[in-house]
């Protein structure tokens, strides 16, 4: 067992950066604001215990656990966006045009006005950003404009249901105070003095008209039609419209060619060194300038930062690819942001990278002729393909509630015409286009729709996505302390230990997964719609709510249905639904009169174990019975409150 023990120790490293990341998404998803003194404490004791020989070891675990919970606390606090504290209708409102993002529907703009616009208790010399949606019918202004505008602005929503996607806290940190719509705009003072990223991205996206190039080139998230999203989704190729490793690859390796090709030509420079050091030094700076002019996410910093390590190994003469190296970048992504390590992109990037890594570590290189080139080339993009599937399998299953099934002959048939077709010819159709020539996009899009027809009959294939049930943070940890030991884990002797902690940890997940029991019952925060699932399928209040567009599907999906169906109603007898379980009831009312006229009864009803109103109601002799906010209310009774009061709720 000692000698086992010591062979782990080399490996501290890489579980490192794993502590802090862990204890940052437990602060990040705790439904409640924790105090600071208590982990500041545990923070100080685990010090103590390192100066100890015998308690090195577990206070340096500690200190990293508690360490990346007061990270995450500390860094909560300092980004302190500017926060709305109703919604505003019909507002006249005064600022800058930041940025604008485009989809294939509508244009929306990221605009920063001072922060007493929407908060009076805050200081007008500091600005919030609201992102505001526009009809293309009005004056589009540019970046830099000084614009007035009446808006309409809602908060943030926060989660639908414990476990659901909180909108709340992703803008909070995403620095977005409000989102909402515009219906008059005025462009009060025109800028075209100040010159920057935004600006130039803006600019290219006019000359190309092009929903390619506004996604694989300037990295618009939503340009792609919606309606051919769930498509790619489906035939597992969804990832190649977020630009990360992928397309940093391919730009790398063509700007790397490029540039090499120039300077064999330059004797002067060749003569003294070898043309590929200039030529990967220029590449670097090319992919520097195509992370920023992509919008620099979360993924793309990601390929960025192992691209640049890849190009460092090359002209040093070290080991490229390491798990070593991806911890590092691991590390340097989360201090950057520790929220990343709680969004898609960053967990299935990192989970992608980390797999392959660690599956095409020890691989031997060997010469082979054509076809067995062809062969290898063929057998290792089969591989790439599964071994990326798998371990990113349970982070899409945990933030999108399926799975592809035939991600590997997508990504086979797919991804090659990618990247010699498509990805060169956007490229290059993006540079000619700021010319006047738009020929290689025209060519470009004709081969998408030739691909979307492909990917049409991959999705149709039965069970093409393959719905899974909610899988809690507390499944997903355990998985992926699985992976972890699978990668970290150091065998002695014949015992594949690693293997053997890998099964136990998943099969621990996949019981979380198949022992929590789903709610019965769900209302959001201001009670205006509850569902109740009625013989397995839920049922609403309301068919349809616009203040809860997205509050149908996510309790769909986290009662294993298909989002896509139709909203179930069911009719309230004069406005009071009462709701009956064998181990619980409940009254719901919708209407004022109803309220007035039966809010005593159902106070004194011995068999109305909860009340919950569409409007606010105080009953003292029956506080205990009311319910307020947003919960979800499970078979035996339990109740489980939607987050509320963190930093990003108030």
């Amino acid at each position: 067992m000692r000698e086992w023990l010591n062979a782990q120790f080399q490996n501290i490293f890489l579980w490192s950066p794993f502590l802090m990341a862990a204890a940052s998404a437990l602060y990040f998803t705790l439904s409640f604001e924790p105090n600071i003194i208590y982990p500041i404490v545990a923070f100080l004791i685990a010090i103590l215990f390192l100066l100890f020989r015998q308690t090195r070891i577990a206070g340096l675990f500690i200190a990293l656990f508690v360490g990346g919970f007061l990270y995450a606390d500390i860094y909560t606090r300092m980004v302190n966006t500017p926060q709305i504290t109703h919604d505003m209708r019909n507002t006249e409102i005064t600022g800058t045009v930041a940025n604008i993002d485009y989809t294939d529907t509508k244009s929306r703009m990221f605009i920063k006005i001072p922060s007493n616009q929407i908060n009076k208790d805050l200081s007008a010399n500091k600005t919030a950003m609201i992102r505001v949606s526009f009809d293309q019918s009005l004056v589009t202004p540019k970046i830099g404009d000084a614009i007035s505008a009446r808006v309409t602005l809602y908060r943030p929503d926060g989660p639908v249901a414990p476990g659901a996607f909180d909108y709340a806290r992703w803008a909070y940190f995403n620095g977005i105070s409000a989102t909402g719509y515009v219906t008059e705009l005025k462009i009060k003072n025109i800028n075209r003095q100040s010159v920057n990223i935004n600006s130039l991205r803006d600019t290219i996206h006019n000359h190309t008209n092009s929903f390619l190039s506004d996604t694989l080139v300037l990295g618009y998230k939503n340009a792609v039609p919606r309606d051919d999203v769930p498509v790619w989704t489906a035939s597992g190729v969804g990832h190649v419209w977020s630009i990360s490793g992928f397309h940093m690859t391919l730009v790398g390796g063509w700007l790397a060619i490029l540039f090499y090709a120039v300077f064999r030509l330059i004797a002067p420079i060749t003569r003294r060194i070898p043309a590929r050091y200039p030529a990967l030094v220029c590449a670097w700076f090319g992919l520097l300038f195509y992370l920023f002019l992509s919008g620099i996410d979360v993924a793309t910093i990601r390929a960025f930062l192992m691209t640049t390590l890849i190009f460092a190994a090359f002209l040093f003469g070290r080991v490229s690819l390491s798990l070593r190296n991806v911890c590092m970048v691991f590390f340097a992504i989360y201090l950057l942001n520790p929220h990343y390590v709680i969004q898609p992109g960053f967990q299935l990037s990192f989970a992608a990278i980390f797999g392959l890594v660690w599956w095409f570590g020890d691989m031997e290189y060997k010469k082979r002729n054509l076809v067995g080139k062809f062969i290898n080339i063929t057998k290792i993009t089969a591989q790439t393909s599964i071994i990326a599937t798998i371990f990113t399998a349970p982070f899409v299953a945990h933030h999108f509630y399926f799975v592809p099934l035939y991600g590997l002959i997508g990504n086979l048939i797919l991804l090659p015409v990618f990247s010699i077709a498509i990805m060169p010819l956007v490229i290059i159709g993006t540079i000619t286009a700021l010319f006047g020539w738009t020929g290689p996009l025209i060519l470009s899009d004709r081969i998408y729709y030739f691909l979307l027809g492909i990917a049409n009959h991959i999705a149709s294939l039965p069970g093409a996505q393959l719905q899974i049930p909610h899988i809690s943070g507390t499944a997903l940890g355990l998985v992926t302390i699985g992976f972890l030991c699978l990668m970290f884990i150091n065998n002695i002797g014949k015992l594949k230990i690693n293997y053997v902690l890998c099964g136990t940890f998943m099969t621990a997940g996949v019981l979380v997964v198949l022992l929590t029991p789903r709610p019965i019952f769900y209302s959001t925060d201001d009670n205006k719609l509850i569902g109740v699932v009625k013989s397995g399928t839920l049922e609403f209040n309301q068919a349809r709510a616009s203040d809860h567009y997205f509050a149908f599907e996510s309790w769909k999906k986290l009662n294993f249905e298909n989002p896509t169906t139709d909203n179930k109603r069911f009719k309230c007898d004069h406005g009071v639904c009462r709701i009956k379980t064998k181990n619980w009831n409940l009254v719901y009312v919708q209407k004022y009169m109803p309220l007035a006229r039966n809010i005593v009864d159902v106070c004194r009803d011995d068999n109305v174990d909860f009340i919950v109103s569409y409007f606010h109601v105080t009953a003292p002799k029956c506080r205990a019975k009311i319910m307020r906010g947003g919960f979800v209310i499970y078979e035996p009774g339990r109740i489980k409150y939607t987050p509320s009061g963190r930093w990003w709720n108030h």
